[in-house]
């Protein structure tokens, strides 16, 4: 589920404050706490919103498709910020007075390891690659690199003054650090983990985002508005005024900013065409942070504490066609940060075989994407058995079910296979092909002698025989003896009963009739199946015989 998964870290916007129940420990640290985090809201789908419960020293992990949090995660410090790797299976959460980087498995929702720090991290990111986190440490004064390999620090960059938040740039080459006091942009070769460029910003700079196409950053600066930097000059190229934010996010195709506004209790909607505000979603309390899903339907919100309740703990949904909230989850305690991982949902591209017998037990290979992490396949709405996937194939075996063509769907924690004519599946009745042959071989002599006949049940499939009955004629008169097991004999006839015979295998049932000393001229023997299931498609091989030429007792010949 492969599983796969969507992360917003290469432009995500990493802003910092600390909050309410450490007011001490930010005003000895220097530190400015706007309030409060926190909400969440339901989108379809199956996104994961991790979001920083401060007070609880934690990471809640809510589904957003049922506003649940599945999970909460104790990290050993106030959680300051979090992010999530691009494949979705490490979480990296920024804590104060532990003063480290909690590194969290989020199959198992356990902190695997902690990476020592210099000072308090306010915010940090990590690369697109997975390869690197890159860590504002306020107090500190620096940036650090983490090796995502190691989780051990491996550059330490100086920048002055409080930093708030931190971004990078699609190719996760250069680093964007929003610094108060001085308040600037701190632009950052990530390659040789220097300072290339400041550019000075008109207030404090609290959050940072960079477009998905990386030519520009637009940096909030709260009261100032959001300030937009081109990247390839470092220079500022506009000011947003009206939107009064300490947190921003873009839409995947860049077209649509968003600015959490804590004073204004709401989101600014910018158009990135224009540089201009078209839209305020307000109603909320105190907005600390927001988050774009994947597909830009939804954006998410934390919100300390809701406007039309004293329980704190909220992470809203915002619909953005119309720019209204459209759900809420609540059982946080203090959020403000939130990252976004979205498992895609599985795609069905192929199937082979495409058809198999209403019996069922058909081994099919599903071809597709995303297929991971599979906790069912289904046949026309009935579960496969056998299932085992990697993120492009699984095989399955195929249920029995009525005749027809079916739906065959996946299901993955990022939801159930769409229905396509790939992914179409054709039951039909089982058939198979019985061959009759019949064979003769003399055994003479004066004293016993006789016909050995063979009668040969083959079965050219396609589907296995369960059962078959051949029944061989004698000639008038004649007796059969020493018959092979499962053979009977009555009034001049043999009827030999078949069990299972594979596809493609013969089974030989052998009788004798014996010869006399009257017995001149051809002796025929006929084979017929007289019965078989599943059911034969072709009764023109279903009859054959045998003809042998007796001249006396000591003298035949057969074909």
């Amino acid at each position: 589920m492969q599983p796969t998964t969507r992360q917003r870290p290469s432009h995500t916007r990493w802003r910092r404050r600390i909050s309410a129940g450490a007011a001490a420990l930010l005003a000895a640290t220097g530190l400015v706490a706007l309030t409060g985090p926190s909400a969440h809201a339901a989108q379809p789908g199956h996104t994961i919103a991790y979001v920083t419960d401060f007070n609880r020293q934690a990471v809640s992990a809510v589904d957003t498709a049922t506003g649940t949090v599945t999970a909460s995660i104790p990290v050993g410090g106030y959680t300051q910020d979090v992010a999530v790797n691009s494949a979705g299976t490490t979480l990296y959460a920024a804590t104060a007075l532990a003063n480290a980087v909690a590194v969290i498995d989020t199959a198992t929702s356990t902190v695997t390891a902690s990476v020592p720090l210099a000072g308090i991290p306010t915010a940090l990111t990590v690369n697109s690659a997975g390869t690197a986190v890159y860590v504002a440490d306020t107090t500190a004064h620096v940036v650090e690199a983490i090796d995502t390999a190691t989780n051990t620090v491996t550059a330490t960059i100086p920048v002055a003054g409080g930093l708030q938040g931190i971004a990078l740039d699609p190719a996760g080459t250069t680093a964007y650090v929003a610094a108060a006091g001085p308040n600037r942009l701190v632009v950052i070769d990530t390659a040789t983990a220097t300072v290339t460029a400041n550019v000075p910003m008109p207030a404090a700079a609290y959050g940072a985002v960079v477009d998905p196409a990386g030519t520009a950053v637009y940096v909030a600066t709260a009261g100032a508005g959001i300030t937009k930097v081109d990247t390839a000059t470092n220079t500022v190229t506009a000011t947003i005024t009206g939107a009064n934010v300490t947190s921003v996010d873009i839409s995947p195709d860049g077209g649509t900013l968003y600015g959490a506004s804590p004073i204004g209790s709401g989101v600014q909607v910018i158009d990135t065409a224009t540089d201009t505000v078209t839209a305020f979603v307000g109603g909320l309390g105190n907005a600390q942070d927001v988050a774009v899903n994947a597909t830009g339907t939804t954006v998410h919100v934390t919100d300390s504490v809701n406007a039309s309740s004293s329980v704190p703990g909220y992470l809203y949904a915002i619909d953005t066609a119309t720019n209204t909230v459209t759900t809420a989850a609540s059982g946080l305690s203090s959020p403000r940060r939130l990252a976004l991982h979205t498992i895609p949902a599985p795609e069905v591209t192929g199937l082979s075989p495409n058809s198999g017998t209403t019996d069922g037990g058909t081994v099919v290979t599903l071809t597709g994407t995303d297929l991971n992490g599979a906790t069912a396949i289904t046949f026309g709405g009935t579960p496969a058995t056998g299932v085992t996937c990697s993120a492009t194939s699984c095989t399955a075996t195929a249920p029995a079910h009525a005749a027809g063509t079916v739906d065959v769907r996946v299901t993955t924690p990022g939801g159930t296979s769409a229905i396509t004519p790939a992914g179409e599946f054709t039951y039909v009745a089982p058939t198979a092909d019985i061959d009759v042959d019949v064979s003769a071989q003399p055994h003479l002599g004066i004293l016993v002698p006789y016909l050995t006949y063979t009668l040969t049940a083959r079965n050219t499939g396609p589907d296995a025989v369960t059962s078959a009955t051949l029944t061989a004629s004698l000639p008038p008169g004649a007796t059969a003896t020493n018959l092979s097991a499962g053979c009977t004999t009555a009034a001049s006839t043999v009827t030999c009963a078949y069990g299972a015979i594979p596809n493609g295998t013969a089974v030989d049932k052998t009788f004798r009739v014996p010869l006399h000393l009257l017995s001149l001229g051809q002796v025929t023997v006929s084979g017929t199946r007289t019965a078989s299931a599943p059911a034969d498609p072709d009764p023109a091989d279903d009859t054959a015989s045998a003809t042998c030429t007796v001249i006396s007792v000591i003298l035949t010949t057969c074909p």
